[in-house]
C-alpha cells in the first residue's frame, strides 16, 4: 500500500559537482532562473520561488560533473536517528553522524548511503524562507530526482526500509517512490547503470514549462524531449541537457495522491505504438538524451 513517509517530509535539494562554477552560475541564474542565496569557498547555493533555503548547490571540482548528495527534509529530530539506524539494517551505512549541518541553510543533519553509494542527507530544522518575490518563470522547488539503478528492487527496498518511502507505481522501466502527497519524489530507472537520470524542477504552471522551453532554446539548449505529459504522476514536462551533461526537467501539475491511491503495475501503463507519453506530440527521446542520462554519477570522493 502506498503511504506517506513517517520519517521524510519532502525532497529538499540536490548538490552537484561541476567543473566550471562560473559557467554553472551563469546558466542556472540567467537561463534556468534560480537565484544565488549563499556563497562559500568553491560553492554556490541557489533558491527558487518556494520556501526552501536552496534547492540546488553547485560545488567546483575540476574535471568532474557528479552528484555530491540528495537532501531530504526529515519529519523531526528523532527521525534522523531512526534513519541512521534503519540505513544500516537495510544494507547501507552512515556516512556522517548526526551533527549540525555546516552548509548554508543550517539545521541538524545525518548522511546515509545505500550499498551502491547513493548518498542521502537528511536534515531537520533547516532555514525556511517566506516572502520571496513571485516570478512566474522561476522554479518553485524540486519536484523529483530520478536515479538509474542496476538493481531497482534492491534500491527500492533501501528507500522503503531506511526512509519509509513507498511505491506509487511500477512501469516496465521505472519505480516511482513517494514520501508525501506528491506522486513521486524519487524515481528509480531500471537500467544497466547507476547514473543520474534527471532532476525535475517544479514550475508554477504549464505555461511556465512551455516558456521555459522557449527560453532554453533561445539560449542554445534545444528541448531534448517534450513537450509532453507523463502517465505516472500525470505531470507535464520539457527535458533538456544542461551545460555539463546533466539532464534537467521543467515540470508542472504533479499529481497529488493519498493513501487510497491504487499502486499500478506495468500493465496499467502501456502506450500505443510510437507513443511514450499521454500527448504523443513529441518525438521519442533522442540518443543524445539517453547518453546524457548515463553520464553523471554519485562522486566516489564526496
Amino acid at each position: 500500500m502506498s503511504h506517506a513517509s513517517s520519517l521524510v517530509r519532502a525532497l529538499r535539494s540536490i548538490a552537484l559537482y561541476v567543473p566550471d562554477l562560473v559557467k554553472a552560475e551563469q546558466f542556472y541564474t540567467e537561463v534556468w532562473h534560480l537565484q544565488v542565496v549563499s556563497r562559500v569557498d568553491n560553492a554556490i547555493y541557489l533558491a527558487g520561488a518556494g520556501q526552501d533555503h536552496h534547492l540546488l548547490s553547485l560545488h567546483q571540482r575540476d574535471g568532474e560533473t557528479g552528484i555530491r548528495h540528495v537532501t531530504l527534509r526529515a519529519c523531526d529530530l528523532k527521525a534522523l536517528d531512526e534513519v541512521a539506524r534503519r540505513a544500516v539494517s537495510a544494507g547501507g551505512r552512515v556516512v556522517s553522524d548526526l551533527a549540525p549541518c555546516e552548509e548554508p541553510g543550517g539545521g541538524t543533519a545525518v548522511v546515509v548511503a545505500d550499498r551502491d553509494g547513493r548518498r542521502f542527507q537528511l536534515v531537520c530544522g533547516d532555514e525556511r524562507v517566506d516572502g520571496r518575490p513571485s516570478d512566474p518563470d522561476q522554479p518553485i522547488r524540486l519536484a523529483h530526482v530520478v536515479l538509474n539503478c542496476q538493481d531497482v528492487e534492491d534500491t527500492q527496498s533501501f528507500l522503503e526500509m531506511a526512509l519509509d518511502f513507498s511505491l506509487s507505481d511500477r512501469t516496465r522501466i521505472m519505480a516511482f517512490m513517494r514520501c508525501n502527497s506528491d506522486h513521486h519524489s524519487i524515481a528509480l530507472g531500471d537500467t544497466d547503470n547507476n547514473a543520474l537520470n534527471h532532476i525535475a524542477f517544479l514550475m508554477p504552471d504549464l505555461d511556465a514549462v512551455m516558456r521555459g522551453g522557449g527560453r532554453m532554446r533561445d539560449a542554445g539548449y534545444e528541448i531534448a524531449w517534450g513537450p509532453g505529459r507523463h502517465g505516472p504522476g500525470n505531470n507535464a514536462f520539457n527535458y533538456f541537457i544542461g551545460p555539463f551533461g546533466e539532464v534537467i526537467e521543467y515540470t508542472a501539475e504533479v499529481e497529488q495522491i493519498d493513501d487510497s491511491y491504487h499502486v499500478g503495475g506495468p500493465s496499467d501503463w502501456t502506450w500505443p505504438p510510437g507513443r511514450i507519453d499521454q500527448w504523443g506530440i513529441s518525438a521519442i527521446p533522442a540518443a543524445t538524451l539517453k547518453q546524457a542520462q548515463r553520464s553523471v554519477f554519485f562522486s566516489t570522493h564526496p
